[in-house]
């Protein structure tokens, strides 16, 4: 039942929900993350905390005053200097770019959201705000298979002024709450998310394709880092949903020039933790560099899937 250009987001963006809420229910109505069954991977003692999504924008100016009024974050200074967008515990940072960043679904970084204690209430909410909605609000309470669940758990798609997909869904609280992610194999990027940033789940034991309506939608993992919840899912449930465009792709291309460009991870000590990285054999894409009169100090490493990801010395915190 795929059809072409013009509705394979609507269709990618129903099934996706769907099978989240199989998944992840229970994080996403209690704000506690539990994952499929599988085994306790010990986090790594060089442990990190989730520092901010960076954004490429037209006009950053305009992106902060979108999320500041639709959703519950506040305009603040990165470092005391960049305009940007505090998230309760992490940032959103903007880069200016002069023609329109990538908004395919051809990279790992999927979309993030914020959840909502009442999404009928919310949902009309951002209605009045005149909120640019891919998936309007939906019932999917029966995914359980109680065919006549109702009220339990809604979802729907914002679009951003440069197309940045979110997801609003029920939750016990109205924060920014998740980041979804495809991959390969969602087992070892689960196990690489574990090793290095400490994130914080259960790792399925099986590697066994799961399919959902003609899509493979596991193995999948479900991780917390700080508030942030961090879901990965096959990048093969791509190819069924748009399986022109992947016809002849065989691994998903860098996050760097999407409208999402990367994420970011801190770490009390860059260099220690840039080293041990680089001695277990993470990609260092870009050496520690100092700005702002050592006020920013950065690094960058390639994570799986071809995931870039900023590594800062100092947690995220709002001045």
């Amino acid at each position: 039942m795929i059809q072409r250009a013009p509705v394979r987001r609507t269709i990618r963006l129903t099934v996706f929900s769907l099978v989240l809420f199989a998944i992840t229910f229970s994080f996403l109505i209690t704000g506690n993350s539990q994952s499929q069954a599988g085994q306790t991977v010990p986090p790594s003692a060089n442990e990190a905390h989730f520092h901010h999504l960076h954004l490429n924008s037209l006009d950053p100016k305009a992106a902060i005053d979108f999320y500041t009024s639709r959703f519950d974050s506040e305009k603040a200074k990165f470092a005391g200097l960049l305009d940007a967008v505090w998230t309760q515990k992490s940032w959103m940072l903007f880069s200016k770019v002069n023609t329109p960043p990538v908004s395919d679904l051809t990279s790992s970084i999927w979309h993030f959201g914020w959840g909502a204690e009442n999404m009928k209430a919310e949902y009309e909410r951002q209605q009045k705000l005149g909120t640019k909605f891919h998936t309007p609000l939906t019932d999917i309470s029966d995914i359980g298979g109680n065919a006549g669940a109702k009220d339990l758990f809604y979802y729907a798609y914002v679009e951003s002024p440069d197309k940045a997909l979110i997801e609003l869904n029920t939750a016990g609280h109205h924060r920014f709450g998740h980041l979804h992610l495809f991959s390969t194999d969602p087992i070892a990027a689960g196990e690489w998310y574990i090793k290095h940033f400490g994130a914080k789940g259960r790792i399925p034991t099986s590697r066994t394709p799961r399919i959902y309506r003609g899509f493979q939608i596991g193995p999948s993992v479900s991780l917390t880092v700080d508030n942030v919840n961090i879901i990965i899912f096959p990048a093969e449930y791509l190819k069924a949903a748009d399986p022109v465009r992947w016809k002849d792709k065989v691994e998903l291309e860098s996050t760097k020039g999407h409208v999402v460009d990367h994420i970011g991870f801190s770490f009390d000590n860059l260099t220690e933790a840039l080293e041990k990285m680089r001695k277990d054999g993470v990609k260092v894409t870009d050496e520690i560099k100092s700005i702002a009169n050592g006020k920013i100090k950065y690094a960058f490493v390639e994570g799986p899937d071809k995931i870039r990801i900023e590594l800062v010395e100092g947690h995220a915190k709002k001045e």
